[in-house]
């Protein structure tokens, strides 16, 4: 779906209409319709082709469009299709393609920072009646999405108020604070921690997670949503985005005071 997407844009970029394109390349436009619908793939050949009747000059961008469009990838997360809904999945994927990870939380300790207990707490919480299968497969997958943490350059900024609220019972949280530190350990992870202290922060409703695309065209940022998480891609909103977190950033601790932090919040629960 991004790479429709891009290419829709890369069409539109150009002044071009969906039979124009289609003229220039030798198919129907309904073809290129599907194409641009994320119904329909596309080829090496065919994609240069697009991109050279589009005038894009940018071979990165063209060379990551082609690596999207030919990827086969089935990565562990297609175990669970048909068994979960489907933005599991895509968050999933989404994070096995990113060149870096960040995130910004307030309220809940980041998904790839949790214990398998604090998840199964957050689960249990939202949907009461969730059936102890779909709970137990719910819960599996965010375990194994830390996978991607094995290598992945990847940047947590917690508010000290998800740190302090149990989710869980008090050595549950104990042992939530105790796996962030033992994660902050790795040398491509960061962890700092946005302190209650800080003054003027009106930043609380920025949680966010924004993956790296294989050029900055083509990042991601997703954002919790009323039905769901959004996916946010256009450039604006992206560079918008990408400043907010630098404000974040700017505002938290560094990663030896916030491990400090956290040490200090475990020990008072």
């Amino acid at each position: 779906m991004r790479l429709a997407v891009e290419l829709r844009r890369l069409r539109d970029a150009a002044g071009l209409t969906s039979r124009e394109a289609a003229e220039l390349l030798g198919v129907s436009a309904p073809q290129i319709s599907q194409i641009e619908t994320g119904l329909a793939g596309v080829s090496e050949k065919r994609l240069r082709r697009l991109a050279a009747n589009y005038s894009c000059a940018d071979d990165e961008l063209t060379n990551a469009l082609v690596a999207m469009a030919t990827d086969r990838t089935r990565g562990w997360w297609e175990e669970y299709r048909g068994l979960l809904p489907t933005p599991f999945l895509d968050l999933a994927e989404l994070e096995h393609h990113a060149t870096f990870l960040r995130e910004a939380q307030f309220l809940y300790i980041p998904g790839l920072l949790q214990t398998k207990d604090y998840t199964q707490a957050v689960f249990a919480y939202r949907i009461p009646n969730l059936p102890e299968e779909e709970l137990e497969l719910r819960v599996r997958h965010r375990m194994q999405r830390k996978v991607i943490l094995d290598g992945t350059p990847y940047e947590a900024l917690i508010h000290e108020a998800a740190l302090r609220i149990m989710v869980g019972d008090r050595a549950a949280s104990r042992a939530q604070l105790a796996g962030v530190l033992e994660i902050s350990e790795a040398e491509h992870v960061t962890v700092r921690v946005i302190p209650f202290a800080l003054e003027g922060f009106a930043g609380a409703a920025s949680a966010m997670m924004h993956a790296g695309g294989a050029v900055p065209q083509l990042d991601t940022v997703v954002r919790d949503a009323p039905n769901g998480a959004a996916y946010i891609d256009s450039e604006a909103q992206l560079s918008t985005l990408r400043t907010l977190f630098r404000k974040l950033e700017a505002a938290s601790l560094n990663p030896d005071k916030s491990r400090d932090l956290i040490n200090r919040v475990a020990k008072e629960l």
